[in-house]
């Protein structure tokens, strides 16, 4: 399962450490430690905050998640429905909802699951998926 460290969940939702933190004691999420003793998120219990933050334009600057001039946004899987040769891959990139179709073959590969951090890459109208390791 991926695990996210506050200061990286934090850039994903765009908000400061100290509202994960907050948001934590309020028990609006969990956290854990990992081998290192760092606190840190479950990534699929983040994707599915990031898609509630992400219904309330309010609440986020509309700028996040747009990571880079070359049209790179990268964000949480929230989602993935596949068969035995094409999966739908959803990912949450701030406010932005982007979805790709690959192989299920590359999902494998990638180790894509909910809660996962990938990146999504645009060219003209084909959206490819990186994974982070």
């Amino acid at each position: 399962m991926t695990q996210l460290r506050i200061s990286e969940a934090a850039s994903l939702l765009g908000v400061s450490d100290d509202t994960v933190r907050r948001w934590a004691d309020q028990g609006r999420l969990s956290l854990s430690q990992d081998a290192s003793g760092r606190q840190v998120v479950a990534g699929a219990e983040l994707a599915v905050l990031a898609q509630e933050l992400a219904g309330n334009t309010d609440a986020l600057d509309p700028a996040v998640g747009h990571r880079s001039a070359r049209n790179h946004f990268t964000g949480l899987v929230t989602n993935i429905v596949s068969d035995t040769v094409m999966s739908q891959v959803d990912l949450q990139c701030g406010p932005f909802r982007v979805v790709s179709l690959i192989s299920t073959e590359a999902v494998r590969e990638l180790g894509l699951e909910v809660g996962s951090l990938a990146t999504a890459v645009v060219k003209a109208t084909n959206v490819g998926v990186e994974a982070f390791r």
